[in-house]
């Protein structure tokens, strides 16, 4: 179903695009011709708020981050395909649970921007070791693909990863530029 939305806002955006006449000024996501590099786009906007942890609410699909206790940002968001239950296994499509970090960052992702969350912690692979199975990795908190951009809010229609958790790009721009590696997330079920 997912793809049937990707490609209608893909389709729709497509006739919609603007078009920029000879002489007119570059949009603000441009600099000297060319595109911004989704890192230059999220650092080129200010910083309006930070945020020291974040609560993902995995039944809400909700990520709220705070600061010093008080709420200051709120996203609706998309998670794994299978998205009842913890993360047991690589490959069950299942977002993560419990309390874990931002880890780092990576400007380069192919999801617009990404935020590591440090799955797995220990007791996550003593867990899958005890199963004899690898508990999967890689989980992030994410922007769209390149080529979805455009579909915007509507990738939360369904949940789509294989246990991240996918925000609009604009989101995860503020999201990098609120949220400091270190930061605690609980992911709740």
């Amino acid at each position: 179903m997912l793809s049937h939305i990707l490609l209608l806002a893909t389709v729709a955006s497509a006739d919609t695009a603007p078009v920029r006449l000879a002489g007119a000024p570059l949009p603000a996501s441009t600099v000297a011709g060319r595109a911004l590099t989704p890192l230059e786009s999220a650092m080129s906007r200010p910083r309006t708020y930070s945020a020291d942890s974040i609560v993902l609410d995995k039944s809400e699909r909700r990520l709220t981050m705070f600061h010093q206790g008080r709420e200051v940002r709120a996203y609706d968001v998309a998670l794994g395909k299978n998205p009842v239950g913890p993360k047991t296994r690589r490959g069950d499509g299942r977002t993560p649970e419990g309390l874990y970090f931002i880890e780092g960052r990576n400007p380069e992702s192919k999801y617009h921007l990404s935020l590591r969350i440090s799955y797995p912690a220990v007791k996550d692979q003593e867990n899958a070791a005890r199963r004899r199975v690898s508990p999967g990795g890689d989980i992030m908190i994410h922007g769209l693909p390149t080529a979805f951009s455009n579909v915007g809010a509507l990738h939360r229609q369904q949940d789509w990863t294989e246990g991240c958790v996918a925000v609009t790009n604009e989101e995860i721009e503020e999201i990098w530029r609120a949220v400091p590696n270190g930061a605690r997330i609980l992911i709740r079920p």
